[in-house]
């Protein structure tokens, strides 16, 4: 007597079909993340032995140990820091600002919204040559729209120890400001007007009313977009590359430029993988702390 043959149920056979449907991302991001995650720190174990880039040989933990003991890893931090704060400080206000400011009733708002967003959507690369034409010495618009105001156009932005840290900043935030913009205006559309009326009945002033309703408000939108600016920000590597090569004299060499430097300039994958390990080890660790102080701090 032959078998009943087994019918798959509805729901059975749309859990096949989701698994069908969701196993080429799972495939694509287990080779692009997963396998890569794990082989940088089976690298930053070992040591290169011969002349091939593939020739390893064990080493332990000496190439963390070399990477805490140089001056160059340490400068690249330095460097790295000195560009997120100012620049993550930057966004948070300004894109706050201009989240306000767009929010309110004024003529060609969508389009004024777009303008602000379109830098967001740019390549990084595009945006770097445009600035890097716009900050060059004498025929740069930056340095003409300078002169205006009596500023010399002779400055080279991206060849001065001390203004090319500021350049950097100023493309960094330009390129992501649109971005905590929209994240801020879609906050600002969900707090209530009646909020706003009442504090006017009660004679608050419109500087009042932003500070005790406005930034109380918006702390959790705030909170996330800290942690994401940190984050991208210490991450930074396309402008730097694109802009100034990590000089003048290593004033811009963030520490993903100097990883990069280490594995496709140097060619030492291992040692470069150490470095990338004590990135991720930083970005870990202010991100719990964030995170931390977010959970302590008042919600609404």
């Amino acid at each position: 007597m032959k078998g009943k043959r087994k019918t798959l149920t509805i729901q059975q056979r749309n859990n096949i079909w989701g698994f069908a449907f969701i196993l080429p991302c799972i495939l694509i991001f287990a080779i692009f993340t997963i396998y890569p995650f794990f082989y940088s720190a089976y690298l930053s174990m070992q040591v290169k032995s011969g002349s091939s880039m593939t020739d390893f040989t064990f080493a332990g933990f000496s190439q963390f140990v070399r990477a805490f003991q140089s001056k160059e890893v340490w400068n690249s931090f330095l460097v790295t820091a000195i560009y997120t704060f100012p620049t993550v400080a930057l966004h948070l206000i300004f894109g706050l600002g201009l989240a306000v400011l767009v929010n309110k009733s004024i003529h060609f708002r969508p389009l004024v919204r777009a303008m602000y967003f379109v830098p967001v959507i740019l390549s990084t690369v595009v945006v770097s040559m445009v600035w890097k034409f716009m900050l060059s010495p004498k025929v740069g618009l930056f340095n003409q729209f300078l002169a205006l105001f009596g500023i010399s156009p002779d400055i080279a932005w991206l060849k001065s120890p001390r203004l090319a840290m500021a350049a950097i900043i100023i493309v960094g935030v330009w390129k992501w400001i649109g971005y905590f913009m929209v994240l801020y205006l879609a906050a600002l559309q969900d707090i209530p007007v009646t909020l706003y009326e009442a504090a006017r009945i009660d004679g608050a002033s419109a500087r009042q009313s932003f500070f005790k309703i406005t930034v109380p408000l918006l702390a959790n939108t705030t909170q996330f977009l800290l942690v994401i600016s940190v984050i991208n920000t210490f991450q930074v590597f396309d402008q730097i590359f694109m802009l100034t090569g990590g000089g003048p004299v290593k004033k811009t060499d963030v520490i993903v430029y100097y990883i990069y430097r280490q594995a496709f300039k140097n060619y030492d994958m291992p040692y470069a993988s150490a470095v990338s390990w004590l990135l991720f080890v930083v970005i870990f660790i202010l991100t719990a702390i964030q995170m931390k102080l977010s959970k302590n701090s008042e919600t609404y």
